[in-house]
């Protein structure tokens, strides 16, 4: 298993990630299922998926996360691939390894993207509650036999999907970054970014006690950032990280309108690094050139970590 991942952080230093996987492959030509969104891509565009994992590599990201975010069986069987889900996970971490041995040397390491989404983002798709459970059960068992280096819990905006999700991922024995998505709402609340009537407050107080190794803030909208850090390390000791979305979504495809500049990220990134986060990357809406723009901010943002 990789942990120069866990040692970078373990030394004080900041740990850079990638940027959006699904947006990403969007924008370079790659359709968007209506059901699945980006899960099916492994199978329709694999050299597509390899070349964005090439791309952040070479930006400067220590992990990469795997094309798996809409791969659970819960998004893949109602699109058509119910038969091919161990494929596609399977096959998403040999692309994460292929990137890394084309362009990088092992200590890239690859985390496997688990998301608690519904077919089409339907809030009422759910599947009934044991056979969740057994979906994030097989998803987190595919790719921890690939061999990933950790499971990354992405879009974690609620309780109730969010405990199956932890739950699962923990049987694994792996490391777990537990990702949650939050805005801001019109009195000033930060909110789960899914549930304008859910506190991040109350997701936090109920999976942070699971036992996550590391706790990110992702995609989320950039205004909630700094109130969002606080929030977390009021109850939480390890590490943080923070790696927003921008733009908007209509389903099934993203709007690349009023993306945050690269340079512009880097600078809103020495702020949460000052103000406790260690992790950074980007989620939907940014690109290899935001990874960048963080690798050449990375004196910085390490002085500032430094203070």
């Amino acid at each position: 298993m990789n942990n120069a991942w866990q040692e970078t952080l373990d030394h004080g230093n900041v740990l850079l990630i990638d940027g959006a996987m699904g947006t990403e492959l969007q924008k370079r030509g790659v359709p968007m299922d209506k059901v699945a969104w980006s899960g099916a891509a492994v199978l329709t565009h694999p050299d597509t998926v390899r070349e964005t994992h090439e791309d952040y590599i070479r930006a400067g990201a220590r992990v990469i996360v795997t094309n798996t975010f809409g791969s659970t069986r819960q998004m893949l069987e109602p699109a058509g691939y119910g038969d091919q889900v161990e494929a596609v996970h399977r096959g998403a971490v040999n692309l994460a390894r292929r990137a890394r041995d084309n362009v990088a040397d092992q200590s890239v390491a690859i985390a496997g993207s688990i998301s608690t989404e519904p077919p089409a983002f339907d809030r009422n798709a759910f599947l009934p509650r044991e056979k969740e459970l057994a979906a994030y059960r097989e998803a987190a068992g595919l790719l921890a036999d690939a061999g990933v280096d950790l499971i990354a819990l992405e879009m974690i905006n609620d309780t109730t999907h969010a405990s199956l999700a932890m739950r699962a991922a923990l049987e694994t024995g792996l490391p777990i970054w537990l990702g949650v998505g939050c805005k801001r709402r019109a009195d000033g609340k930060i909110v789960s970014f899914d549930h304008a009537d859910l506190e991040l407050v109350t997701i936090l107080d109920e999976l942070i006690p699971m036992g996550p190794t590391l706790v990110n803030i992702m995609h989320s909208a950039i205004d909630a950032v700094p109130p969002a850090i606080q929030l977390v390390r009021k109850r939480w000791a390890g590490p943080v990280g923070v790696y927003p979305e921008s733009g908007y979504f209509t389903k099934p495809n993203w709007n690349f309108v009023d993306i945050i500049s690269p340079a512009d990220l880097a600078a809103e990134a020495i702020g949460w690094v000052a103000a406790g986060a260690q992790l950074l990357g980007g989620c939907c809406g940014t690109s290899p050139d935001h990874i960048r723009a963080l690798q050449a901010a990375l004196p910085a943002l390490e002085d500032v970590r430094n203070v």
